[in-house]
């Protein structure tokens, strides 16, 4: 039945006119029910600020559980306090583990220790082939050495977790896939270049700078021609190709260019080309950065804890505080890298052993 209205006079001392609307019985209910809906309605739950990242209280316990075993992880610094990396106490005698692409050289960089004292590093070895750098905290004795444990029990979904920054504030997170290699594609500068010959045949004219890559970082822009990267002279887009992908993501390249009729010259720290690639339009995939070497690794696990570049060269643990390998890529927003424990340990041990006791020089007869 459909409500009706009409108009209901009533004299009262202002000679005003009330309209009054009357509903039918179905219209009423429908009000009844609508009213009922929203109080029944519960609110939204929000989660307060500090359980949006790993969750406060899972956080709480872990931090109890953690502290001996956080205090084999360390940060390198430059010499302006910047963190560049983090590392990974190898042994009790100041040799530290860390990711060899972020550092080309450490003449102006030095080890921040757990308890804020500062030293010098003397670089002991340095292996392309898993990106790692041995190094030695100059006079420091008596740290906290990683314990080192197998992975190969480990399964999808089973919980890891690692330090984050200065603070080595913990972060959780699981193995997310299969244990494998993770080929490469070379290195790369982050330009596009002309694939005409220039018209006085020296050169190669850049067209385009990725963003934040590591041209962009040299100072790099378009119009610049290459006219030589290292001791090479480069005339053909295909040559400058050739040369950069054979080298080392990390490893610092010279490049001389011409700008507007003069010779100049950058020192290009070159990047991985996958990283280059992923990230030419500038949409950040990491939320935070990516690695400047991110492939080429003999073996690795993959996880998603929330760690960025600088937490690069830290160990990463089970929760029963074994160390079950050394963060060495952050890929994307959701990947990092690690080389797993069997991949570099037994190596890392022989690198320390010969270090300490090096082959004696054998005497030689002189007539």
């Amino acid at each position: 039945m459909m409500g009706h209205s009409f108009e209901l006079s009533i004299g009262l001392a202002s000679h005003a006119a009330w309209r009054v609307t009357v509903l039918g019985p179905l219209a009423w209910l429908g009000l009844l029910l609508s009213a009922l809906a929203v109080h029944a309605q519960p609110s939204r739950p929000t989660l307060p600020l500090e359980d949006r990242t790993n969750g406060h209280h899972t956080l709480a316990v872990l931090n109890e559980f953690f502290p001996a075993a956080l205090a084999c992880v360390v940060h390198i610094e430059d010499s302006q306090g910047k963190t560049v990396c983090a590392a990974t106490i190898v042994d009790g005698d100041g040799y530290v583990l860390m990711k060899a692409s972020e550092l080309p050289e450490l003449k102006h960089m030095h080890v921040k220790l757990v308890n804020g004292r500062a030293a010098g590093l003397r670089e002991i070895r340095r292996d392309s082939r898993m990106d790692l750098l041995l190094a030695q905290a100059i006079g420091v004795t008596g740290l906290k050495a990683a314990n080192f444990g197998g992975t190969r029990s480990l399964a999808h979904g089973q919980w890891l977790c690692s330090g984050s920054g200065k603070n080595r504030a913990l972060r959780i997170g699981i193995v997310s896939a299969n244990r494998r290699r993770v080929p490469g594609l070379g290195a790369a500068l982050g330009v596009r270049m002309d694939e005409k010959q220039s018209k006085n045949g020296k050169g190669v004219r850049i067209v385009s700078i990725a963003t934040d890559s590591p041209a962009e970082a040299a100072g790099l822009m378009a119009e610049d021609v290459i006219v030589a990267i290292g001791d090479e002279r480069v005339e053909q887009f295909k040559r400058v190709h050739e040369i950069v992908s054979k080298r080392q993501p990390g490893e610092v390249v010279e490049v001389r260019y011409l700008r507007e009729g003069k010779t100049l010259a950058s020192r290009v720290r070159l990047a991985s080309r996958t990283k280059v690639l992923q990230n030419w339009e500038g949409e950040d995939f990491a939320n935070g950065g990516i690695s400047l070497r991110t492939d080429n690794f003999p073996d690795v696990l993959q996880h998603d804890l929330p760690l960025v570049p600088a937490d690069m060269g830290g160990p990463l643990f089970m929760l029963d505080g074994s160390v079950v390998g050394i963060n060495i890529a952050r890929v994307d927003r959701v990947t990092t890298f690690a080389l797993p424990t069997e991949a570099f340990w037994a190596e890392v041990r022989q690198w320390i052993d010969f270090d300490r006791q090096p082959p004696k020089a054998q005497s030689v007869n002189v007539d």
